[in-house]
C-alpha cells in the first residue's frame, strides 16, 4: 500500500482549469480561468502548491507532511475539509478525484444556519495534454445497474476496508428515481427522488447533475445528532464512473473517506 505523500505526489504538475462557482441549485454563478501549480522540491519532501485565478491574487502554500482533514486515496484522488461538523458555524469539504490528465474538484459549502449554500466545481487537465472534458451528467447516463469495488480509509489510520457494491438505478414513472444500494450482496439502501431538470431530491438529500459528467451529492439541511455523508461522483467513459464519499458521524465526526469505482453492467 501506498504512502500518503506518495499518492499525494501523483497530483504533481500543472493544471489548467476553472473555477466555477454554483448556487445550492446547480445554477452557474461565475466562472474564473485557474492555473494550479504542484511541484516537487527537495527530492520530492516538499511539495509547493501555487494557486493563481483571474483578478485574485496568488496563493502559495508548501506541504511536508499530510493530516488534518485531508486524506489520499491509493490513485491519488483526495479530501480535505473540517474533521469536526457543528452548529451555528460555517461548514463544508472539497472531494477531488484524479484520472490520467484530468482532476475534477467539488467544494460543498455549508452557512452558519447548516443549510447547503453553495458549490463550486473545478475542472483541470494538465497543461500541454488534450485530454477531453465530458457532457454534462444526465438521468440517462445513471441509468442501470452499476457494480464495483469500494475501498473505505480512515482517518486514524486503521487498515482500509475492501467491497462489493451494487447500485441499481430505474425510473418510476415520468418524474421519480429509484435507486437500490447493496455492499457485499447485502441491499442497504432503497429511497426514491423526484427529478426536477438536472435536480434529484431524495428525503433530505440533493444530487445536482453538472458539467463534465459530475454529480455532487449533500444534504440540503445538516441535522445535529444524525450522520451525514458528502458525494462527487464523475462519468469517465459510459460505462465507468467512480464516486468519492466524506462520511461523518451522528455525532458530526469525520470518520471515513470512500472510493468506489463501478461498471455498468445493464440498462434499466
Amino acid at each position: 500500500m501506498k504512502s500518503q505523500w506518495d499518492c499525494f505526489l501523483q497530483n504533481l504538475g500543472e493544471w489548467q482549469g476553472s473555477f466555477t462557482q454554483l448556487s445550492q441549485r446547480g445554477e452557474v454563478l461565475n466562472d474564473t480561468p485557474s492555473f494550479l501549480s504542484l511541484e516537487g522540491l527537495d527530492n520530492n519532501q516538499k511539495v509547493r502548491l501555487t494557486l493563481r485565478r483571474d483578478g485574485k491574487p496568488e496563493v502559495v502554500l508548501e506541504y511536508e507532511t499530510i493530516g488534518g482533514g485531508l486524506k489520499f486515496c491509493e490513485n491519488g484522488s483526495f479530501s480535505q475539509g473540517a474533521i469536526q461538523f457543528a452548529p451555528y458555524t460555517q461548514f463544508g469539504a472539497e472531494l477531488a478525484l484524479l484520472h490520467g490528465d484530468r482532476r475534477l474538484r467539488l467544494v460543498q459549502l455549508f452557512n452558519k444556519e447548516s443549510q447547503f449554500e453553495q458549490l463550486t466545481l473545478i475542472r483541470e487537465r494538465r497543461v500541454g495534454t488534450d485530454a477531453p472534458e465530458r457532457l454534462p451528467l444526465t438521468i440517462e447516463d445513471l441509468i442501470g445497474e452499476w457494480r464495483g469495488e469500494a475501498v473505505t480509509i480512515y482517518p486514524d489510520w486503521r487498515s482500509p476496508d475492501a467491497y462489493q457494491t451494487s447500485l441499481k438505478l430505474q425510473h418510476q414513472g415520468s418524474d421519480r428515481l429509484v435507486q437500490e444500494l447493496s455492499i457485499g450482496g447485502e441491499k442497504v439502501l432503497t429511497s426514491t427522488a423526484t427529478i426536477q431538470g438536472s435536480v434529484l431530491s431524495f428525503d433530505g438529500v440533493q444530487v445536482l447533475l453538472l458539467p463534465d459528467g459530475a454529480s455532487s451529492t449533500c444534504p440540503v439541511q445538516i441535522r445535529s445528532g444524525q450522520p451525514l455523508f458528502l458525494e462527487v461522483g464523475w462519468l469517465l467513459q459510459p460505462d465507468l464512473r467512480q464516486r468519492l464519499i466524506r462520511r461523518y458521524s451522528d455525532k458530526g465526526e469525520w470518520v471515513s473517506l470512500t472510493l468506489v469505482t463501478e461498471r455498468k453492467t445493464s440498462v434499466s
